[in-house]
């Protein structure tokens, strides 16, 4: 069976169930991720899975589906809303166009630093941006590290201007394609999983992404320049369907959201180890890392938050997190 077909396949049997989840009835709920298994967000789901079954005995508990086994982070995205898949993990920059705030931790050098990321998402401000996907079908329960994203390609990128009319792959979110052009870079929106074909056949020039990933998929085989322009610390979210969630009890529901928040701290020890590690590799395997001078490409970022950024309500919150020590 082609992977198209099983993935339509397993959706199809998920609209089956919609509805059939009743308050104290015994589920395996399923969660999609399109990182491979090893991965720290696949392996903190598993875990809060493993949380909620002691915590429910045995009542409760999550499979995880990596590997984009169930179709791209926008098809998952549709089938969570639906009610057709009960969690996922996406990244921010897939949702801006559904939660209008999640666009607000997208934006290009916002945070200072990791550690201010982490203060930023894991208080109040992290918690009013998660609480926007409620009107949308989408329950946010916790944010997870995406490390921050520079530039990899087949031809080194040493300054702003070499990456002129280079094919850059980036997420399906209309705030990625306009942070391209004001690079001016050509935005080549695609999955994830099919980046490492489009940087073998020529029809990307390279991506940006963590290290994590540009070493997982392999995609530090084919664009040897890996340029650390950090520009973008956008960070994963773990969401859950507001239809399924809303069937639990309030007490299921506070459990739900405190082992999601208890599996970020797991997931931060996974990350922090893998991101080490997987740098190492890449520079063992001759990656050529590049250092460059921010300046110009924050400089040329202004008029994205210009752009995005209407809602007075949003700016006061950029404001926020910039003050945020």
């Amino acid at each position: 069976m082609k992977r198209s077909t099983r993935i339509i396949t397993t959706a199809f049997a998920g609209l089956l169930a919609l509805g059939t989840f009743t308050t104290g009835q015994a589920r395996q709920f399923r969660s999609a991720d399109v990182q491979p298994p090893d991965y720290p967000t696949v392996k903190a789901v598993q875990y809060m899975s493993d949380e909620l079954s002691k915590a429910t005995d045995g009542k409760y508990t999550i499979k995880v589906f990596p590997n984009s086994q169930l179709g791209s982070e926008k098809d998952t995205i549709e089938q969570v809303k639906l009610g057709a898949l009960d969690f996922i993990r996406v990244n921010s920059g897939t949702l801006n166009t559904i939660c209008p705030a999640m666009m607000v931790p997208v934006l290009p050098f916002l945070f200072h630093d990791k550690a201010q990321m982490r203060t930023v998402l894991d208080g109040p401000i992290g918690d009013q941006i998660l609480a926007d996907c409620d009107a949308h079908g989408l329950v946010g329960l916790a944010f997870y590290d995406s490390g921050s994203r520079s530039f990899y390609t087949t031809k080194p990128v040493r300054k702003m201007e070499d990456l002129k009319g280079l094919k850059i792959r980036v997420q399906q979110s209309d705030i990625w394609v306009a942070m391209m052009k004001a690079l001016g870079a050509n935005a080549t929106p695609m999955p994830t999983g099919e980046v490492f074909t489009g940087l073998k056949t020529g029809l990307i020039d390279g991506a940006e992404n963590n290290w994590p990933s540009y070493y997982n998929f392999h995609h530090y085989e084919l664009a040897k320049y890996y340029s650390l322009s950090e520009h973008s610390m956008a960070p994963d979210v773990l969401l859950m369907s507001k239809r399924v969630y809303d069937n639990f009890t309030p007490e299921e529901q506070v459990l739900v959201r405190k082992l999601a928040k208890q599996s970020v701290v797991y997931m931060r020890q996974l990350w922090d180890a893998m991101e080490t590690t997987s740098e190492e590799k890449v520079k063992q395997a001759g990656v050529e890392v590049i250092p460059l001078d921010k300046a110009p490409f924050e400089a040329a970022m202004q008029p994205i938050y210009d752009q995005f950024v209407t809602d007075p309500a949003l700016k006061d919150m950029i404001t926020r997190i910039k003050a945020t020590k």
